[in-house]
């Protein structure tokens, strides 16, 4: 029998979100839907990977990333593993989360990683980041839902409209990479982005033991 224990739980402006530990993997919990945890973390090294695979070999030294969702930590934990990335910007709109990774037990993926120069920590909310920022990036590697077809919060849905898109694009220096983690791929997504003018659009997907595959959707902004 697994043992569940509620380590922490806060109401903040978007809802209550919880911290919860199962045996010796941590859960995040967000108005009652589950996030993510610690058991695999595949296909979130794998959202950073694919996006610095997916730019030009002379570009991937020193590209800048800006990643969407803070987590369990596992993409900035991954992204700052890596010398290659120069920059390492991620955007996270609970405050709860951040003090995770700062003062709590999820110190031990990100420790390492918020001690890294290259990082900095935002704590804003990601939609609106991309729509009131000026900043450029490489690579924008966005996970902060179930995918485009299952957002958690009401509003983040806009981020994966052709307005959202196009905001995300703005943020991209021409030739960067866009990937969005999905619970599940999505064929209509795809078809979203290819419609917002983005091109190279493809998915890489991770199996898992049961049901359907997670997946990052991969497009590229046009130079």
């Amino acid at each position: 029998m697994s043992e569940t224990v509620t380590l922490d739980r806060r109401e903040g402006p978007h809802g209550e979100v919880v911290l919860r530990r199962r045996d010796e993997h941590y859960e995040i919990i967000a108005n009652g839907t589950f996030l993510m945890d610690t058991s695999d973390g595949r296909s979130e090294r794998l959202l950073i990977d694919a996006a610095l695979a997916a730019l030009p070999e002379e570009r991937r030294a020193g590209a800048s990333v800006l990643v969407g969702g803070l987590g369990v930590g596992f993409s900035l934990a991954h992204a700052a593993a890596d010398p290659r990335w120069g920059r390492i910007v991620v955007a996270e709109r609970e405050e709860a989360i951040i003090d995770w990774h700062r003062q709590g037990p999820l110190a031990a993926i990100s420790g390492a990683a918020l001690a890294d120069p290259r990082t900095v920590i935002l704590h804003t909310d990601l939609v609106e980041h991309v729509h009131a920022s000026t900043d450029t990036y490489d690579a924008l590697c966005l996970d902060i839902d179930n995918g485009p077809d299952w957002t958690v919060t009401e509003g983040n849905e806009s981020l994966y409209s052709a307005e959202g898109l196009a905001a995300c694009a703005a943020r991209l220096a021409p030739g960067g990479i866009l990937a969005v983690w999905s619970a599940r791929p999505s064929e209509d997504f795809e078809a979203t982005l290819r419609n917002a003018g983005f091109s190279g659009v493809r998915t890489e997907e991770v199996p898992v033991a049961r049901g359907v595959p997670d997946a990052v959707h991969l497009a590229v902004r046009p130079g």
